[in-house]
């Protein structure tokens, strides 16, 4: 999209990030359905250029902690954010923002939120058999007074593929709630960060909602 503001026609550059693994092709697509210009990149550089950064994730949480401290983008994630430019982290790029994950192990995320990442249960709050990956649609109903809720109905329908979820110990960054077993936090967000669990490249007319919601919200950065 091109800004309105009259300050600038120049069409938004968002850095998507190449961690090494992850469907960035889909990503990259959904964002520029958005109007926005997707710069598939795992230069650190790009990063600190790009009007916004998107985050994708499929993949293991080790790997993706691994490859973004060999290449120096885990540094360059943790700068853009503490500079104000708006970061969208997707699935595995809402989890790396936490301080560990218990997946194969214990690892060390980029600390950016307090709190961990843990598997799902195998069973309910009622003690019943529970799927785990959680994979396919759910409700997400989102709270607060972040800037990309505006652009956003009170709930909608998202595409999950999980079987790991984000426990903040800071309750107040969580603005997105979805049920599976129980609650957990479907997405969390700061004042230049907005993070979700699930996949808005595949879950049609609500991710585009979300990313056109994240056009205006880099645009207003940008004014």
């Amino acid at each position: 999209m091109n800004t309105s503001s009259g300050a600038s026609t120049r069409t938004l550059t968002i850095a998507v990030v190449d961690h090494g693994s992850g469907n960035l092709r889909s990503v990259a697509r959904a964002v520029a359905r958005s109007g926005m210009k997707p710069d598939v990149t795992s230069d650190p550089a790009q990063l600190r250029r790009a009007d916004g950064v998107v985050l994708p994730g499929v993949g293991a949480f080790a790997d993706c902690a691994a490859n973004m401290h060999a290449k120096g983008l885990d540094d360059a994630v943790r700068e853009v954010i503490a500079a104000g430019k708006p970061y969208l982290g997707l699935c595995l790029g809402m989890q790396i923002l936490f301080e560990e994950s218990t997946e194969h192990g214990v690892t060390p995320g980029l600390g950016i939120l307090r709190g961990r990442v843990e598997r799902f249960s195998e069973t309910d709050s009622q003690g019943a058999k529970l799927r785990v990956p959680h994979i396919g649609w759910n409700d997400v109903r989102f709270t607060g007074n972040h800037p990309m809720l505006a652009g956003l109905p009170a709930e909608d329908q998202f595409y999950f593929v999980h079987a790991y979820r984000v426990v903040p110990k800071d309750r107040d960054v969580v603005v997105g709630v979805t049920e599976y077993g129980g609650a957990f936090a479907a997405a969390v967000a700061t004042e230049r960060m907005f993070a979700v669990q699930f996949h808005p490249e595949k879950s049609q007319a609500a991710g585009k909602r979300l990313l056109d919601a994240y056009a205006a919200w880099v645009a207003s950065c940008r004014a």
